[in-house]
């Protein structure tokens, strides 16, 4: 078992023990106290089945209360919400039969009534004083607000300097779509770091999580690096795919690439359908549909884009169409015909000029 951060539903419990909240403050003070403890946050029939002992209070939560009653042999059961202590002083007894990687009591413990329940288990170690999270079988160790953001930094840094390259391989394939002179090769480079920049902002994302109060200005400097970098991602698969592919299936293709094969171009031309079989698939001629082009012209609704992508089929063609070939179109008429055959002419100049000079 690794020690990960837990994906989806697990990410957002991790909000809920973040620098700045109660909760936090509660499994800080039994880690001062010296004490161990064990919370299981949630409660239904499959939680109360292996709950032997104890005794029911439902208060009020509170990280006084939570360190005192930590005081006491057994686990802690509270609400899913955090929000309020059920019973104290319980015996887990989970499913033996469940392996576990763990070797301590409490751990072991700890793991099993996470996999069995499928809610949060928190044990705080009274000898190694660290706390753990067990998730559906996932561990997470909750680390000082100090070590996240050293590596928050570093991923920062990466992603500024993945951000600025993936700047220049977007502006070189806009101005190769206007010249009608794409190759596999550079879609493939565009879209190999557009999924860097992705996978680099959901492991800064997870950091921001982790560090609740602590995390804004991370947010911040993320949500500006990222910018318009999500659609984009999109817009480009769509531009290129296979006719046969979705643009989901072609994401989720994309995704499952690991490092060592999203380094190699030609893997991810494969995965869009790109190039066909043969050795020069990245030397092979492209076309764009248009997306990506469209959406950057102002106050254009996608449902006008997918209309206008859909009756034209190249980005070539709409370089080439009039106004008067824009309002056959439906939904749009005069006005907007005029607005599309400049707004492309603009960003035809534009990206040229930003090509060459």
């Amino acid at each position: 078992m690794s020690d990960v951060v837990p994906a989806a539903s697990g990410r957002s419990f991790l909000s809920a023990v973040a620098p700045g909240t109660a909760l936090r403050d509660g499994l800080e003070r039994i880690l001062r106290g010296r004490t161990g403890a064990l919370i299981v946050i949630g409660y239904d029939p499959v939680v109360e089945s292996i709950c032997s002992g104890g005794f029911e209070l439902d208060v009020a939560f509170s990280s006084t209360r939570l360190r005192e009653l930590a005081k006491m042999d057994g686990a802690i059961v509270m609400d899913t919400s955090a929000s309020r202590i059920l019973r104290a002083a319980v015996q887990l007894l989970p499913d033996a039969s469940i392996e576990t990687s763990e070797s301590g009591t409490r751990h072991r413990t700890a793991q099993r009534a996470a996999v069995q329940t499928g809610y949060p288990v928190i044990s705080v170690s009274q000898s190694m004083r660290i706390v753990a999270v067990y998730y559906k079988g996932e561990r997470y160790v909750v680390e000082d607000s100090d070590a996240i953001l050293s590596r928050a930094n570093q991923a920062l840094a990466t992603l500024e300097r993945y951000r600025a390259r993936l700047d220049e391989v977007t502006q070189t394939l806009s101005a190769l779509e206007i010249e009608d002179l794409v190759t596999v090769r550079d879609v493939a480079t565009v879209v190999q770091r557009l999924e860097m920049v992705h996978r680099i902002s959901i492991e800064i994302a997870g950091y921001v999580t982790e560090l609740g109060t602590n995390g804004r200005l991370l947010a911040l400097q993320l949500d500006e690096l990222v910018g318009a970098s999500w659609p984009d991602r999109e817009l480009v698969v769509r531009d290129y795919i296979d006719e046969r592919r979705t643009l989901a299936e072609s994401l989720a293709s994309i995704e499952a690439l690991d490092s060592t094969e999203l380094i190699d171009l030609a893997q991810v031309a494969r995965r869009l359908g790109l190039g066909g079989a043969g050795g020069d698939v990245l030397d092979a001629a492209a076309s764009p549909r248009g997306f990506r082009m469209l959406t950057r012209l102002p106050r254009l609704p996608m449902p006008i884009v997918e209309a206008v992508v859909a009756h034209f089929g190249t980005l070539q063609k709409l370089l080439a169409a009039t106004v008067e070939d824009f309002q056959v179109v439906d939904g749009v008429g005069a006005v907007r015909a005029r607005s599309l055959r400049e707004g492309l002419s603009r960003l035809a100049e534009t990206s040229l000029i930003d090509r060459f000079v």
